[in-house]
């Protein structure tokens, strides 16, 4: 079993503006954690600080994978030891196919999971696995010699996005507004592929503005998000709250408290 520990997490960005204020947060394999916040609440930091990104500071605190300290370790170091991020607004990279893109990061994690030995997956073994991936999660196959995101439509980004997940079968996913830009059609789907990919091997952790989402992928814990804190925890009746009332009852909290 896998687990994530943030421990007293606090994040600021390069000017030294505190962001996330003393994060405790444990995702195990199996499980699925919501982050729910309004706007500028600190969500999207927290999730590229979990990822390592190098332009926000962690000042304070732990991030803890499968009991080592990641705290210091670079974005490709987690991503190798089995965190996986999928972004709000996916990157083009002209140049780059979709193939060549998910045939090196499979075998860059494959190095780094057999001690720096190189261990490339054969081809004809990656071409039958992602082409049942892109057919489960109705990825057009076009999309495969096409340069990673350079002209996709939302859906497609974000469809890619999964299938990334899906082939690279990460220990913790997390989701940073997924549901971002997406209609109906391709959000069933995004969520569907992830809910198919939780359970013994892999937990995540979605970060989202609204509900919708999670009448797709069951959430088992709902985590309020206000100022850079988690100000309420629940179950999937939270969200569900939050649907009809918003976050005004915990802003004012927290004005109130500052």
């Amino acid at each position: 079993m896998a687990k994530l520990e943030l421990k007293n997490l606090h994040v600021a960005l390069e000017d030294g503006t505190p962001i996330v204020k003393g994060v405790d947060l444990t995702i195990a394999s199996g499980e699925v954690h919501a982050i729910m916040g309004p706007n500028g609440s600190g969500k999207s930091t927290l999730a590229y600080a979990i990822a390592g990104h190098p332009a926000y500071e962690i000042t304070e605190g732990q991030i803890v994978l499968d009991g080592v300290d990641i705290t210091e370790a670079g974005a490709d170091e987690r991503a190798q030891a089995g965190l996986f991020l999928a972004f709000q607004y996916p990157h083009a990279i002209p140049g780059v196919t979709v193939t060549n893109f998910l045939r090196q990061a499979i075998n860059a994690v494959r190095k780094a999971r057999n001690g720096g030995v190189d261990n490339p997956m054969p081809v004809p073994e990656f071409r039958k696995a992602f082409l049942a991936k892109m057919d489960d999660l109705k990825v057009s196959r076009e999309l495969a010699s096409r340069y990673l995101n350079d002209g996709f439509s939302g859906g497609e980004k974000k469809r890619v996005e999964i299938l990334q997940m899906a082939m690279l079968e990460p220990k913790i996913a997390v989701l940073d507004e997924t549901d971002s830009g997406l209609d109906i059609d391709a959000l069933k789907v995004v969520a569907e592929g992830v809910q198919q990919l939780v359970g013994p091997n892999m937990g995540a952790l979605v970060i989202t503005h609204y509900q919708r989402i999670l009448n797709y992928i069951k959430p088992d814990f709902v985590h309020v998000f206000v100022d850079g804190r988690i100000v309420e925890q629940g179950g999937s009746e939270l969200a569900e709250k939050l649907e009809v009332s918003g976050y005004e009852e915990w802003e004012v909290k927290e004005e109130v408290h500052a």
